[in-house]
């Protein structure tokens, strides 16, 4: 029996819209994953509505992102002012106006709710049971694993996520991991029921992020086509540990000072987090190293500007202390760039080691800066690397994703209706085999 795919979805993103620029503030890979996977959904006939807190009193109630996947901005809580910390206290705010704008059609407008983030999940878990419609739910991050792995000085999660998590885990009816290791952390962290978690990767836009020119990228850029580049994309904080490129870079500097001519370290992005109480820390740091003279930073890039930053380097650094995937990474093998990155989290995924890239097992400057030169400094090399990251990156993709995802949702909708029906009639909660398909064909 084929399960039936939904007609209406309703995604929840609490504390960052689809709209917002990714690389700054709280909008990184998320933000992505979400636009990605709606549109390609639209495309095959599903519509979306995302639900997302209003952060400006110019936005409009409702915005399109692209035809059949609309933007709800919801009031909950002053404009602006309000981190990622202080959102628990609006939930209920939130909550109100996306059951609000739900009742104003008829029964059973959504067929499932898809929330992203431990906050999300909270205001998913309570429209899944005024709705009756099953709740997915994918966590992106988890507090648990993100505390194991904290980077110095910064803060650890509160107890009111961990155990915001933990009820978000037992009520719905799909978990999605990015990887089987995050899969597993659900399971293991968190009792999530393994029956009810399901291991989908993300994907990257192989359309938009492809090898091309490198010369022609650096000239746009301002950088020497001879140049040696080491470049970092993402969120200005320490969990994603940019200051250990610096580092890196520094001690390269210290083994050949000749280097020092050719050598640019690219940083784009903007502060995010705890990096927003120090948002020029990592300027700081880098006139500290004496890397005034090769340091560049850049504004968060988007569309062709992305995808120029990674063709013109020579290696991409993720160098994070934890990543339930890193989506990064995937861009810039999918340019023919080659990625080294810590070896944490969901990276060994998203990086073939010693094929696409080079894993790091640790975040000291002399590891890295051998990894990085392993790579940077011999041309041959980084043909090899770079040629496999793009072979690498084609196993990924966003329309697997989103076909992933409408299966998850098409087989939580027949097995919460087949529930409901057992709920209704009185028959016992455990089926002989074969009876839950025949409930559902009812």
């Amino acid at each position: 029996m084929d399960a039936v795919l939904p007609n209406r979805v309703s995604v929840l993103s609490v504390h960052t819209s689809p709209l917002e620029q990714p690389g700054t503030g709280d909008a990184g890979g998320m933000n992505v994953y979400i636009v990605q996977t709606a549109i390609r959904m639209a495309q095959r006939g599903v519509e979306v509505e995302i639900f997302t807190r209003a952060t400006s009193s110019e936005l409009p109630p409702v915005a399109e992102l692209a035809p059949g996947v609309l933007v709800r901005h919801v009031a909950a809580g002053p404009f602006e002012g309000l981190g990622k910390d202080d959102l628990p206290s609006q939930l209920c705010a939130f909550t109100a106006g996306v059951l609000r704008a739900e009742a104003r059609h008829d029964p059973g407008w959504y067929d499932v709710v898809h929330s992203h983030y431990w906050l999300s999940g909270q205001v998913g878990w309570l429209a899944r049971d005024r709705w009756g419609v099953p709740l997915v739910h994918s966590a992106h991050t988890l507090a648990r694993v993100k505390n194991a792995a904290l980077a110095e000085g910064d803060r650890p999660e509160p107890m009111v996520r961990v155990i915001g998590e933990d009820q978000v885990v037992a009520e719905a009816d799909r978990l999605i991991g990015n990887t089987d290791i995050e899969t597993r952390q659900l399971i293991e962290l968190y009792g999530a029921d393994p029956s009810r978690t399901v291991t989908i990767p993300p994907g990257v836009d192989l359309e938009r992020f492809r090898p091309g020119d490198r010369v022609a990228a650096r000239v746009a850029l301002g950088i020497a086509p001879d140049a040696v580049v080491l470049a970092f994309v993402g969120r200005i904080q320490p969990l994603k540990a940019p200051d250990v490129l610096l580092r890196a870079a520094a001690e390269l500097l210290r083994r050949d000072p000749g280097l020092r001519s050719r050598l640019v370290v690219l940083i784009a992005g903007g502060p995010s987090g705890s990096g927003l109480a120090e948002p020029t820390a990592l300027q700081s740091l880098g006139a500290s190293l004496g890397l005034g003279d090769v340091l560049r930073f850049l504004p968060p890039q988007s569309g062709d500007g992305l995808v120029q930053v990674y063709r013109a380097a020579d290696v991409a650094a993720v160098p994070s202390h934890n990543e339930s995937f890193g989506l990064v990474a995937l861009e810039a093998q999918a340019c023919g760039t080659p990625v080294v990155a810590a070896g944490v989290g969901g990276l060994p995924v998203a990086v073939a080691d010693e094929r696409s890239g080079l894993l790091v097992p640790g975040h000291g400057a002399g590891e890295w800066a051998d990894a990085l030169g392993r790579v940077a400094l011999v041309p041959g090399r980084r043909d090899e690397l770079g040629a496999g990251a793009v072979e690498h990156a084609r196993q990924f993709s966003w329309d697997r994703t989103t076909d992933a995802l409408l299966d998850t949702y098409a087989d939580a909708g027949a097995e919460f209706a087949a529930l409901q029906h057992r709920l209704r009639t009185g028959q016992p909660a455990e089926l002989p085999d074969g009876a839950l398909a025949g409930l559902i064909d009812r």
